[in-house]
């Protein structure tokens, strides 16, 4: 079974809930980091444990909302091993994979409906990553990379 996990704030809790059963109708083992309701909340409480859980292996990808979807962005994007991508349509999720490999898709729930939140997690669930020119920049992000690289030329 394919395994994602799957975090929000208050602002995309409804959402959240939404996409958590339409990836368990697509045959998905998702891990739902929260919140359970949507009560206000702090997003880093709830996108720091799923940046953790990719950046260890335990999953292989995520999903990410808050209203606009940059504090979610923002906070997971603070992971070394994540490459989180804010896309508010499925052309921006496609890119997302195909060049810069995101492991993590971000959405702005409080500027999407369900209908095409569900079609960006299709693209961005359904596209793979490119590799070719595209590996070189993604082996640079990491900041220690970047300046590990600086140091040998």
């Amino acid at each position: 079974m394919k395994k994602i996990g799957i975090a929000s704030d208050h602002a995309g809790y409804e959402m959240k809930e939404f996409l958590v059963g339409y990836l368990d109708s697509m045959g998905y083992d998702v891990h739902d980091f929260g919140p359970d309701s949507p009560a206000s909340v702090d997003y880093p409480d709830y996108a720091h444990p799923l940046g953790f859980a990719i950046e260890n292996g335990e999953l292989p990808c995520g999903i990410a909302l808050c209203g606009s979807g940059e504090g979610v962005s923002m906070t997971l994007n603070k992971h070394q091993g994540i490459r989180a991508a804010l896309c508010w349509t499925p052309e921006i999720a496609v890119l997302a994979r195909q060049h810069n490999d995101a492991n993590v898709l971000t959405l702005p729930a409080r500027f999407i409906d369900n209908v095409m939140a569900a079609e960006i997690v299709d693209k961005f669930l359904g596209t793979s990553f490119e590799g070719g020119r595209h590996v070189a920049r993604i082996a640079k992000i990491p900041v220690k990379a970047w300046c590990d690289m600086q140091e040998k030329e």
